[in-house]
């Protein structure tokens, strides 16, 4: 039992790979295809794998899409002023960290509740991109070729290139696990997540640790605003709105895979996976946008109820 429920999800994931390989057996397994999924959900994954550092502590951040869209646009604001490349990035790179910063400065200090807090923020970065933006799409040549150029960029290994926004992505991955997996920090993060008061008395610098898990949350968020941009060649204030509820639910996914129902890092990313996999297999079968989130809908909910069900039987 204990086994099923820990390998139920890449169980799962592992039949919907076989059903579209047998629905599109021309286009679904290519090469091609593989790659063109990991550089489509490159963005996602970065929101996600950053978002797997607060919900270890039983937090949450509805701002990180508003982030992404206010850090694409801050980016493209500093080229259109002819400011060159690398201060553009880290312009946007330094908004995402405040932005974050200010998130862990409300939960941990101020004491507002992350819903509370998140969903404020979420509205002040909405609204600064659209300020920054002049409420209009950036693109053109107010995109340097440098920056668009990235994300037509990638590596070549045994033959095969792999896109740079993969490689990004890959390495977020390794960086948050790391963080997560092998320092103190990651440890004390769970610690939080289990028992925030009782980690507070062992002598947890619990206000610190959330301020600074926020803050690298809102940098995740928006290099994956940057990524956005390079890929597209353009900002505008709205482009990351889809990301926080897939990253919310790529991370709930991956939980599924625990017997604590803890997020982990390596789980976060079957769960990125199986959103990655769904949408492209269901648009290339021509399914309906409105249908494809009704059955990914649908999939969560049977993949965290399964999990619940089974850790209560498992009792």
């Amino acid at each position: 039992m204990r086994r099923l429920r820990r390998y139920g999800t890449l169980i799962g994931f592992a039949g919907i790979v076989a059903a579209f390989a047998v629905l599109l057996p021309d286009t679904f397994l290519t090469t091609r295809n593989l790659l063109n999924i990991s550089q489509q959900v490159s963005m996602l994954a970065v929101v996600a794998f950053s978002m797997t550092l607060v919900m270890a502590m039983g937090d949450f951040d509805l701002s990180v899409g508003s982030m992404a869209s206010l850090a694409g646009v801050t980016a493209a604001a500093m080229f259109q002023a002819g400011h060159p490349v690398p201060a553009g990035i880290l312009a946007a790179l330094a908004v995402g960290l405040a932005g974050g910063l200010l998130n862990g400065v409300l939960v941990a200090w101020v004491g507002i509740l992350p819903f509370v807090a998140t969903l404020g923020t979420l509205t002040m970065f909405s609204g600064a991109a659209f300020v920054v933006s002049d409420g209009r799409t950036i693109f053109g040549r107010d995109i340097p070729e440098p920056f668009a150029a990235f994300a037509r960029g990638g590596v070549e290994v045994a033959g095969v290139t792999l896109p740079a926004l993969t490689l990004a992505a890959l390495g977020v991955f390794l960086v948050v696990w790391v963080l997560l997996e092998h320092t103190a920090f990651g440890r004390r993060l769970y610690a939080i997540g289990g028992n925030a008061e009782a980690a507070r008395l062992a002598g947890v610098p619990v206000a610190r640790l959330r301020i600074a898990a926020f803050g690298l949350t809102g940098l995740g968020a928006a290099a994956a605003g940057l990524m956005y941009a390079s890929r597209v060649a353009s900002a505008n204030p709205t482009q990351g709105a889809g990301l926080m509820l897939d990253a919310i639910a790529a991370v709930f996914l991956g939980m599924t895979m625990s017997e604590e129902g803890e997020p982990r890092v390596h789980a976060t990313l079957v769960g990125v996976l199986i959103l990655a996999v769904l949408a492209n297999g269901l648009t290339q079968l021509r399914v309906d946008s409105y249908i494809r989130e009704i059955l990914v809908g649908a999939i969560i909910l049977a993949a965290v109820g399964a999990a619940g069900l089974g850790r209560i039987l498992g009792r």
